[in-house]
């Protein structure tokens, strides 16, 4: 199977590989894209099995148009759900990695009956709120609010543009404070070395689930990425598992 590539309006860039259903759909982190090495990873082996896959790029991600600073959770949610109505068909797999477990779990929202299952790799949702708003000292949070942005020092490369458009909308995006019934299995990966989504987030994650097939599966020595070739293995047999019904 040849993948194809193209822009929805566009805007919006997206890579897909045609294949037998359920499909699995790709949600990259926080100023992550499709080109990282879970997204190609899962391409491949999506490839091997003849599976239908789909990875993109939010605005301001990637290859998409946009500047990431004018992002929100709200706009980037619109985004993969415009994709995913216009690329896909049938049940869909959801893969979201970091923020992306966020994504998944507002699409999941609007399309819980095309869903076969939900893989959270290290999922991120509410972290404006539960993660990011908490780590910032008192002078940082006051000057968020008085200029609208901040740049916060980043391990993984350039600092990180945070906008007080992000928080505030952050708010509105919550899935945390409420049950959350999905009508499909849910797999989280977390690692407990994590530094930048403690493990108990996943726990949390765990108890607002309603449904019974709902796991967490903890690496001791696991990071934020997840991204080794023992963790790429785990996230393999996880998703095998999953299209095995």
């Amino acid at each position: 199977m040849k993948e194809e590539a193209g822009r929805l309006d566009d805007r919006l860039a997206w890579a897909r590989l045609p294949g037998k259903g359920p499909g699995v759909v790709f949600l990259p982190g926080f100023r992550s894209d499709m080109q990282g090495s879970k997204a190609i990873f899962l391409r491949d082996h999506c490839a091997a099995r003849g599976q239908a896959f789909l990875r993109l790029d939010y605005s301001g991600h990637g290859e998409s148009d946009g500047r990431f600073e004018d992002g929100t959770i709200g706009q980037w949610a619109a985004d993969a759900l415009a994709l995913f109505d216009a690329l896909t068909e049938g049940p869909q797999i959801l893969v979201g990695s970091s923020m992306g477990g966020w994504i998944a779990l507002l699409i999941a929202r609007q399309r819980a009956a095309r869903l076969a299952g939900l893989i959270g790799i290290a999922p991120a949702p509410d972290f404006t709120e539960a993660l990011l708003w908490p780590a910032l000292p008192p002078e940082a949070r006051q000057a968020l609010m008085r200029d609208g942005i901040i740049q916060l020092p980043s391990q993984y490369g350039e600092p990180t543009p945070i906008t007080r458009a992000l928080i505030e909308d952050g708010k509105r995006q919550s899935v945390l404070d409420a049950p959350i019934d999905l009508p499909c299995p849910v797999r989280i990966l977390q690692g407990m070395a994590d530094p930048d989504v403690p493990w108990r987030h996943a726990i949390r994650i765990l108890d607002t689930l309603a449904q019974g097939d709902a796991r967490v599966i903890l690496i001791k020595d696991g990071d934020h990425r997840l991204s080794r070739p023992e963790d790429l293995r785990l996230l393999a047999e996880t998703l095998d598992s999953l299209l095995a019904g």
